[in-house]
């Protein structure tokens, strides 16, 4: 985002609008893709354009910078709302560009929340990009891998528009400030950038309410009246949310739970539900944690059901006592990774008879059938290790027994290893004591 001051005292525009820039000169931020040795920073400097898709949050300068090109590179602009337009809309801007182009002129089609147009109106703009009878340019706040047609994504290049640094807002502060007449103490100034999170749209729509509210000098006090709720970017269903439940996850795998907690605060602060945390909590509490500690998922359910039934705020407390824990303790992911290849090793296998001697005798025709002949009874079994029937085969009879279950030395788990290695070595003896007698 960036400003001039073009603002008059008869100007009904908002204070965004009206500070719009319309140079590059004026653009503010984005240093990643506008300095001079950088794609778009060079784009413009050299009067060039190409069709893409510019991807970032609100507030970042999508518009403008997608304005400043166009101007930069001589075009005609013409622009349309995912929100509010159709394909009748998209046909009208294509026949006045192909009316601009009779006349030597290109034009830049440029497409807000192109995200919001469905699959056929996206469809709509390839030939006429494919043809260049326009370049293309369409803004975004989701993530166009998932929303933008495969089609379009190959004749247009992404770039990624960041939140704007804190310097970059001090200077959209002053010149906002400047613009309306007014001075701002730096702990006004401090408060209003930390409460906008990198949205210069929202950052001057603020101080031109704080300004509305002050008096020549707009305080601390005042930004607080005028910004009311402080609400940070998140979307509960968009990048964001998957993206901050993705960092919840690995900071609890990675056994941080002072980042975990913090994620945890982040999603709580944006609005995330809490119940879906508590659901991905107990999913973890199997897949990361599994039986190097089994008092996690007992934990966790314990949590998700103190929030069940004290709600918010109380029950958001067992939560975190939950995500603290799973953070701390142990960690194996030998329970995961056996059920994923005993998963994948069933769906290619073929469906196997249960052996004669794993078949429960229910009745006296199926005794003399022969189920259940055979079996060893594991607590009758006078083994050292108890319980055991040492060298019982419990797979199919035309399948080699395999192992999916592989414990890590982890907590519990590490016993479970032991035992289970003290288990085969058992197997082992009595299969070779089976030869020896045979």
């Amino acid at each position: 985002m960036s400003l001039i001051d073009n603002s008059s005292s008869i100007d009904p525009r908002p204070l965004a609008d009206r500070l719009r820039p319309e140079t590059l000169a004026d653009y503010i931020g984005q240093q990643h893709l506008m300095a001079a040795d950088k794609p778009l920073g060079g784009l413009a400097s050299k009067g060039q354009i190409h069709s893409m898709i510019l991807w970032g949050p609100p507030g970042t300068g999508k518009t403008t910078l997608a304005k400043i090109l166009a101007t930069s590179a001589g075009c005609k602009w013409i622009s349309i709302s995912a929100v509010l337009s159709g394909v009748k809309d998209i046909r009208q801007a294509v026949e006045q560009a192909e009316y601009y182009l009779t006349q030597g002129e290109k034009t830049v089609l440029f497409v807000d929340e192109v995200h919001r147009f469905n699959k056929s109106q996206q469809d709509a703009f390839l030939p006429h990009v494919e043809k260049g009878t326009v370049t293309f340019i369409g803004a975004t706040t989701e993530n166009p891998s998932f929303e933008v047609n495969a089609a379009l994504l190959s004749r247009a290049r992404v770039y990624v528009l960041r939140g704007l640094l804190n310097e970059d807002l001090v200077q959209v502060v002053q010149r906002g400030a400047q613009a309306l007449g007014l001075e701002i103490t730096p702990d006004a100034q401090q408060l209003l950038i930390a409460s906008v999170d990198g949205d210069a749209r929202r950052c001057l729509n603020i101080l031109e309410i704080a300004g509305q509210l002050g008096e020549g000098t707009i305080t601390d006090e005042t930004i607080a009246a005028a910004s009311g709720e402080r609400m940070r970017r998140f979307d509960k269903g968009g990048d964001l949310f998957y993206e901050q439940i993705s960092a919840l996850h690995k900071s609890i795998r990675g056994s941080a739970p002072d980042a975990a907690i913090y994620w945890f605060c982040r999603m709580l602060d944006g609005g995330a539900d809490p119940r879906y945390i508590g659901r991905r909590l107990i999913r973890l509490a199997s897949e990361d944690v599994g039986n190097a500690d089994p008092r996690a998922l007992e934990l966790t359910l314990a949590a998700v059901s103190s929030f069940e039934r004290l709600g918010k705020p109380e029950g958001e407390l067992a939560l975190a006592q939950a995500v603290l824990y799973l953070a701390s303790v142990p960690k194996s992911d030998a329970a995961y990774k056996a059920f994923s290849a005993a998963k994948a090793f069933v769906a290619q296998s073929p469906t196997l008879e249960v052996p004669m001697h794993l078949r429960n005798a229910a009745t006296g025709m199926m005794k003399g059938m022969g189920y259940g002949e055979g079996y060893r009874h594991a607590h009758a079994e006078t083994s050292i290790d108890g319980a055991y029937a040492a060298g019982e085969d419990y797979f199919p009879e035309a399948m080699q027994p395999q192992q999916f279950y592989f414990p890590r030395p982890s907590g519990l788990e590490d016993k479970i290893k032991n035992r289970l290695e003290r288990l085969r070595e058992l197997d082992a003896q009595a299969v070779e004591q089976r030869r020896e007698d045979s």
